[in-house]
């Protein structure tokens, strides 16, 4: 099937990515008030898809980023090399005292009826200090790069990550490469510094340079300011609202070749329903639903993000590409952390409808 997108059959990378890297502490299921110990996870919605996409299906993939020169910094960085991702950093000392930082995450599972809790220490991040100028994008996209991501969590950071975004995705496209964001719209990040309508009008900017889009219909209404669909869903796994709303977002920003979202029903903090749907390039494509038993949901909109862009980097099919996302997202959640721990066999597997079952 034609996807619309011209990929590059080689380069130096398959995937670069730009956003921020953060660090995690989990709990697990004891809330923060109560807990004694918690594991740490290195994740960043950008950086989860080229760490998906190379230690789960074997990309060459690169983080852009920032990164302060303390032992939290050495941490991430050597948690993201274990990845099999390139750094490209732009690096920052720490005084000792107030920072530069790399960002806090603050996350437990929940259990049950118990929601997970999720909130954030990003007080004098050193990600958010970063503006146009400050990467050589001829450097980095000269050697070849297939395709180039970027997101709203990090869009939402300050006023000048935003144009960085724009800078890298127009230096992208001259270079030839597929660009992609996620809108991933967080009120409580853009409520700091001009709430949604500054993040419309930024992230319509960035969406004019885009060829996939991933976001559900809140996130196409708050982060570009489109009105809702007068088509309601039956729930959340009806994709209904959402391809609704697809002919107002092309007709507006019409390089936009692929567009795709997970649906997700949360019955309980432990029990989702699970499913995706992808339009692209004028057809539609529906996930099957998976009854999904929740360790951690922390990054499985970004597994699933990162198994489609795999699909469509590999020449899959469209129904397969949306195939490999919905599943490779469904298993992450059984992981603790943000970023992968399955094999591509695995993923490939539970694509064709596989189980739970022991494999021997």
């Amino acid at each position: 099937m034609d996807h619309g997108l011209r990929i590059p059959e080689r380069g130096m990378y398959d995937f670069v990515s730009l956003g921020a890297l953060v660090h995690r502490l989990d709990p697990g299921i004891v809330p923060f008030r109560k807990a004694t110990e918690c594991q740490i996870h290195v994740s960043g919605g950008e950086y989860n898809c080229a760490a998906n996409l190379a230690d789960c299906f074997g990309l060459n993939t690169a983080v852009v980023s920032a990164m302060v020169d303390y032992p939290i910094g050495e941490l991430i960085a050597t948690r993201v090399r274990a990845m099999g991702v390139k750094g490209i950093y732009k690096h920052f000392a720490h005084n000792g005292v107030t920072g530069p930082n790399m960002a806090a995450v603050y996350s437990d599972r929940g259990h049950g009826v118990r929601a997970p809790v999720v909130f954030y220490n990003r007080a004098n991040e050193a990600a958010a200090q970063l503006k146009p100028g400050d990467f050589d994008w001829k450097a980095i996209f000269s050697g070849g790069v297939r395709w180039f991501h970027s997101g709203g969590i990090f869009a939402s950071l300050s006023e000048t990550t935003g144009e960085l975004i724009v800078e890298a995705m127009q230096a992208a496209r001259q270079a030839g490469a597929v660009v992609s964001f996620d809108m991933n719209y967080r009120q409580k990040l853009w409520s700091l510094w001009g709430g949604q309508t500054r993040a419309a009008d930024i992230m319509g900017r960035i969406v004019e340079n885009v060829d996939v889009l991933v976001g559900n219909e809140e996130d196409l209404q708050q982060g570009l300011g489109i009105a809702g669909p007068e088509v309601a869903g039956d729930s959340k796994l009806d994709p209904r609202a959402f391809l609704a709303m697809i002919e107002t977002v092309v007709g507006r920003f019409p390089r936009i070749k692929v567009i795709a979202t997970t649906l997700r029903e949360v019955h309980s903090a432990s029990r989702h329903s699970w499913g995706a749907v992808a339009w692209i390039n004028g057809h539609t494509f529906t996930s099957p639903t998976a009854d999904l038993d929740v360790l951690d949901r922390v990054g499985g909109g970004d597994g699933f993000a990162s198994g489609f862009f795999y699909g469509l980097l590999s020449g899959e099919s469209g129904e397969q590409a949306l195939r490999l996302g919905w599943a490779h997202g469904a298993l992450l959640t059984t992981t603790p952390g943000d970023t992968t721990m399955v094999s591509a066999d695995q993923v490939r597997a539970f694509a064709k409808g596989g189980s739970g079952r022991i494999q021997r």
